[in-house]
């Protein structure tokens, strides 16, 4: 991992001690995102607060939702968010070898129709401006139902509101799929980019 572009803070005090406790009892490590938003504890609480409640959500299909964030990641480049997703992905006994095809989700062919939908999606709503169209969301919403394409929605803007900054700040994978022993994620291929999106 290469540094990131604000130092990360020594996690301190009654707080950074349970902060840290917990974490490395759950992911085993303590993530250096965690001593960058340190030096904001209120920004800090309010991002795990969110991700917290998105947990419970259940509308929308999980396998779904981890797809949608993992291409996030990969197009929006957050190398930090597509690792915690394949690995999270593996906790949640997903099928973790669709899971690492994500970055080239266009050219694999182990994805199902309704995947692909979701993951163009997902794309489509993280592009600038935004390229969604009312095909795609019909589509969706057939497919899915309202309830359950409100949250798939949310879940896009989510990962969107957590990758964005992560590649702002320079906070890289801290290697969590590696080092449980899954493969590496798959390459986003060469002249795979955001222009895909608009065809």
């Amino acid at each position: 991992m290469s540094d990131t572009r604000i130092p990360a803070a020594e996690i301190t005090g009654l707080k950074g001690a349970m902060f840290k406790r917990i974490i490395k009892r759950t992911l085993g490590q303590v993530p250096t995102s965690l001593g960058v938003y340190w030096h904001n504890q209120k920004v800090l609480m309010a991002m795990g607060g969110m991700g917290g409640k998105i947990q419970k959500w259940d509308a929308c299909d999980e396998q779904l939702k981890t797809f949608a964030h993992m291409a996030v990641a990969s197009f929006i480049g957050c190398t930090w968010c597509l690792d915690f997703n394949y690995f999270e992905a593996r906790n949640k006994d997903l099928d973790t070898d669709k899971a690492r095809e994500v970055p080239r989700w266009r050219v694999s062919d182990v994805f199902t129709p309704l995947e692909r939908e979701v993951m163009a999606y997902a794309e489509a709503m993280s592009d600038t401006p935004v390229t969604v169209t009312d095909e795609m969301v019909e589509s969706l919403r057939g497919q899915l139902g309202n309830a359950a394409m409100v949250e798939l929605t949310a879940i896009i803007a989510f990962a969107n509101f957590t990758t964005r900054p992560n590649v702002a700040l320079g906070i890289e994978s801290d290697g969590f799929a590696a080092a449980c022993g899954l493969k590496p994620l798959a390459e986003r291929p060469e002249g795979v980019a955001r222009e895909a999106v608009r065809s």
